[in-house]
């Protein structure tokens, strides 16, 4: 459906794929609510678009795909690539901001401190939907709401004063402080209570899994504000 307020991405996203699959595409545009309605009810379904193969009925953009041997949206998703694409603007982020540096020691505090603020704001845009999240496991967050509330600004308050010149004394305690009750809560969900949760450690709105990673996450946290802490006296 094409009108004045929608455009179908999948409609989209089929034309485009039939095209890279070497199809003559016939383009049919359903113009308005009642064209569509009309439709639907002459074929008998539920959503647009519909792909039609030599007068052959495929389906809708996922049906398509898996006529043409292509892997499902779905099955591609990778749970983990929230984060990881977090860490990885980081870097790169680190790298713009730091080269050149001989010693890559003097990379680790740039890099945490991006990695925490760019986690900050994933938080950040929907706190509620965070806390909601992060109140099934952060132990201190269970007994104290606001402190999961809290959270997110904590985080940022680090993260952003890890990129000043501020002595380590004013940011590392919160550092060492949610980094620690992090890691035993992470630690006792999954490796002791077995419980198999979302993480919010990029919002409370994703499917990355509660496990590892967010362990070395808050150990990274944890550990680096204590070797901070430490340089500093």
């Amino acid at each position: 459906m094409h009108t004045s307020s929608h455009i179908c991405p999948f409609g989209l996203r089929a034309r485009d794929l039939l095209s890279r699959e070497g199809f003559c595409v016939d383009d049919n545009v359903l113009k308005s609510r009642e064209q569509t309605d009309e439709f639907k009810a002459t074929h008998n379904v539920d959503t647009t678009p519909q792909i039609f193969i030599n007068d052959r009925h495929i389906g809708g953009y996922e049906a398509l795909r898996r006529y043409l041997g292509k892997p499902s949206h779905k099955e591609k998703k990778n749970v983990y690539w929230p984060v990881l694409s977090i860490f990885l603007v980081a870097l790169l982020v680190t790298f713009a901001t730091q080269f050149p540096v001989d010693n890559l020691v003097e990379w680790i505090k740039p890099f945490i401190g991006f990695s925490m603020l760019l986690l900050a704001v994933q938080k950040i845009r929907d706190v509620h939907s965070f806390t909601n999240s992060f109140i099934t496991y952060d132990l201190l967050a269970m007994r104290h709401l606001k402190y999961a509330y809290a959270y997110p600004y904590l985080e940022l308050y680090a993260g952003v004063c890890m990129l000043t010149t501020l002595p380590a004394i004013y940011y590392a305690p919160v550092a060492i402080f949610i980094g620690l009750i992090g890691a035993i809560s992470v630690f006792k969900a999954v490796y002791i209570d077995k419980r198999a949760l979302k993480c919010a450690c990029v919002g409370g709105d994703t499917d990355v899994p509660l496990g590892f990673i967010s362990l070395t996450e808050n150990v990274v946290m944890f550990s680096a504000g204590a070797l901070m802490l430490y340089s500093y006296f």
